[in-house]
């Protein structure tokens, strides 16, 4: 058993499932199935749904886990739609209606402390997913930080080749309220680049979207010059598309290598038409798993040991329980054999006619 320290953690609360869920409910609001007969209510809060993998894997994925392992469960679903107030609602709303446990990925970390104390209060345990959440949560299931900044630096390093004395990386960030204190870049990325090359200091979106990427990092271009920019480190994919497009407005040519995380359609489509350098593929099957099934043991008063190897510390949680999963780097090299044999994308997803040619010549077609 792995144990060590983190600044922030996933928040997630794991869930049982209902055999037919409502469409996803607007900000404030929460579908599900109704009570269960003998079985857990288990509530799914989502943080939002501008990146592609909450409601098109984690949500299913998550359900789909808790229907094989709980018949008789139904769930609770919310999305905040990166609204840190609603969110809180939502979570409070979900206690007062009997939820057995809570899956939280959490808007803000820190803000949805009392809503957490709240609910381990009624005695509602609460799993972190993917992002942290202070307070006294039960669990944590992420994909490990560190490592992933570790593969982030280790491809800007060999993207960088020649300009790694003195070249210029980047960073972007999404908004502070929802940053993990123990980020990618602080845990992995800056011991990989320290001392190899020069790094800028934290850009922010103002909001997870890549319209807010394009503002910031248009910032960034002004205030470090557009001959200083050798490379792009960003939190995630959303992120890394608004970055480049920011590096195409101010004409910077050949792009700069952008690594991103999470292996959105639209990144993994940049990566065959080279505009992105990589992305790290965090398969979301085996997070979704874990956190379905440390939810059912916890609202079954099980232990979960067995399933959250590692411990963790949040900044207010010592010794959690945690299952850190394993993180993969993708580049246009691997794609095939990453999310196209995962059946994450189908070669047709990634090959509309706008990269037909660019696959064609990543061999990916044909």
């Amino acid at each position: 058993m792995t144990s060590y320290r983190c600044g922030a953690a996933v928040v997630a609360g794991a869930a049982c499932l209902a055999l037919g869920l409502g469409a996803c409910g607007q900000p404030g609001e929460s579908s599900g199935s109704g009570p269960g007969k003998g079985g857990l209510r288990i509530g799914l809060l989502l943080v939002e749904n501008q990146t592609a993998r909450y409601e098109g894997y984690d949500r299913p994925l998550i359900e789909k886990k808790i229907k094989e392992l709980c018949h008789t469960c139904t769930m609770e679903y919310a999305n905040a739609h990166d609204d840190a107030a609603i969110q809180r609602q939502q979570l409070d709303s979900m206690i007062t209606k009997g939820v057995d446990v809570l899956i939280l990925d959490a808007v803000d970390v820190q803000g949805i402390r009392s809503s957490v104390t709240e609910a381990k209060r009624a005695g509602v345990p609460v799993v972190a997913y993917d992002r942290d959440a202070q307070g006294p949560i039960s669990a944590y299931v992420t994909h490990d930080v560190e490592t992933i900044g570790t593969l982030q630096g280790e491809a800007l390093l060999k993207a960088m080749a020649a300009k790694r004395h003195g070249g210029l990386v980047i960073r972007l960030e999404g908004p502070s309220k929802s940053s993990r204190l123990r980020s990618p870049y602080t845990q992995g990325t800056k011991s990989v680049l320290e001392g190899k090359v020069k790094t800028s200091r934290m850009y922010r979106a103002a909001e997870w979207d890549g319209g807010s990427a394009q503002i910031a990092m248009s910032a960034a271009i002004a205030a470090e010059g557009v001959d200083h920019v050798n490379g792009v480190w960003t939190g995630n994919d959303v992120l890394a598309g608004g970055a480049i497009a920011a590096l195409k407005q101010a004409h910077i040519t050949p792009l700069p290598p952008v690594v991103g995380q999470d292996a959105e359609l639209a990144a993994v489509q940049r990566l065959v038409s080279g505009e992105q350098y990589m992305t790290v593929y965090k398969p979301y099957k085996p997070e979704a798993d874990a956190a379905a099934r440390i939810a059912v043991a916890l609202g079954r008063g099980e232990r979960i040991d067995h399933i959250a190897e590692d411990k963790v510390d949040t900044p207010t949680t010592e010794d959690v329980p945690a299952a850190l999963l394993p993180s993969i780097p993708m580049t246009r090299a691997n794609i095939k054999d990453t999310v196209v044999k995962d059946g994450v994308y189908t070669i047709d997803q990634i090959c509309i006619p706008k990269y037909r040619a660019a696959c064609d010549r990543a061999g990916l077609t044909g």
